[in-house]
């Protein structure tokens, strides 16, 4: 486990009503390892929130994962609060966090909300507590997110604008006078220090009132990895369902370490073909397929002039090998929206 900065955890506040039910969704995949370090950060917020419990779903792990995760459940007296569910297959991050959300919105008495959490988070002292009650004062929100630290506790991006034409653009150009010009078009937002209103949150922290489900549904399983978040917050801001940052919840993310690599390497791996397939997916069906090839235009001749102008300047090349190529292979003008699998996303 990473040396994690202690943090002060939050002064005394005024107690909140029970909040009935809160259901936390880790998804895991061989990272047995992160799932216990992350269990054991989630055990103190449970005498925070009585009510509260944990469903640790694995995505079918060959490397014996699931046995130990689900023996440290047991061993450390951890089966009051939680349970291990195995998922028939490796569906995707959607798909299992689906079988959590199930399992919490079965029943006479569902849960009032259910947080999704990577496995490769450490939760700090609060964090559930802090969600929950601004979910409880605000009714007309549905969904929330925390900030995500790393282990010296600087803070990372974890909440964004939705991705558009625009933003693709001024993504793949890498000029900043064109981000200047469209700068109420980026994705990124910065790292806010107040809560405020935001277009979706990483789902590495994120917290979802029942009726958000009830209204569009699970998340779509269509998408393996990647984009999936940010096309379920989409879905709830078009039911009417705004979603919030608040910087006061945080965990530690070990970014990657649950896929087995982390952002903090001189040149980046390939980039996986799934996240090219969740990318086109999220454009053609959010914005049609004309709109996707558009975009897809704007990115691949924006990334086709920042690479002549990064020659020119001779630039260190810092893109993932291959990128252009796996860009314009899985992109919208070659693949049109019949290569795509309908929503997946019933209750």
């Amino acid at each position: 486990m990473q040396q994690v900065k202690p943090v002060p955890a939050p002064g005394p506040v005024a107690p909140t009503r029970s909040p009935g039910r809160l259901v936390v969704s880790i998804v895991t995949w061989q990272a047995a390892d992160l799932t216990i370090d992350c269990l054991r950060s989630v055990a103190p917020e449970i005498a925070d929130l009585p009510d509260t419990r944990v469903i640790v779903v694995d995505n079918d792990s060959k490397d014996g994962a699931a046995d130990k995760v689900e023996r440290a459940i047991h061993d450390n007296g951890w089966s009051d609060w939680a349970e291990f569910r195995r998922a028939p297959g490796n569906n995707g991050f959607a798909a299992g966090n689906n079988v959590a959300i199930r399992q919490a919105l079965r029943g006479d008495e569902p849960a009032e909300y259910v947080l999704l959490l990577n496995p490769d988070t450490i939760v700090r002292p609060g964090a559930f507590r802090i969600l929950v009650r601004f979910m409880e004062e605000h009714p007309e929100v549905g969904i929330a997110g925390g900030r995500s630290e790393n282990p010296d506790a600087t803070p990372q991006l974890c909440c964004f604008r939705f991705p558009s034409m625009l933003s693709e653009l001024a993504l793949y150009l890498n000029l900043g006078i064109v981000d200047r010009l469209l700068e109420r078009h980026l994705t990124r937002v910065g790292i806010p220090e107040e809560p405020r209103p935001i277009d979706w949150v990483s789902g590495a922290l994120m917290i979802i009132r029942r009726e958000v489900f009830e209204d569009v549904g699970l998340m779509d399983e269509g998408y393996f990895l990647y984009y999936e978040e940010t096309d379920f917050t989409l879905q709830a801001r078009r039911a009417g369902w705004p979603c919030w940052h608040i910087p006061a919840s945080r965990v530690v993310h070990l970014v990657g370490h649950s896929l087995g690599v982390t952002e903090r390497v001189a040149r980046p791996k390939r980039r996986h073909k799934c996240w090219f397939e969740s990318r086109r997916r999220y454009f053609v069906l959010n914005h049609g397929r004309l709109n996707a090839m558009v975009t897809d235009v704007f990115a691949i001749g924006g990334h086709m002039l920042w690479r002549l102008r990064r020659l020119i300047q001779r630039k260190p090349d810092s893109d993932p090998p291959c990128f252009l190529r796996d860009l314009i292979r899985h992109s919208a003008l070659i693949h049109g929206r019949g290569s795509l699998a309908p929503r997946q996303t019933s209750l």
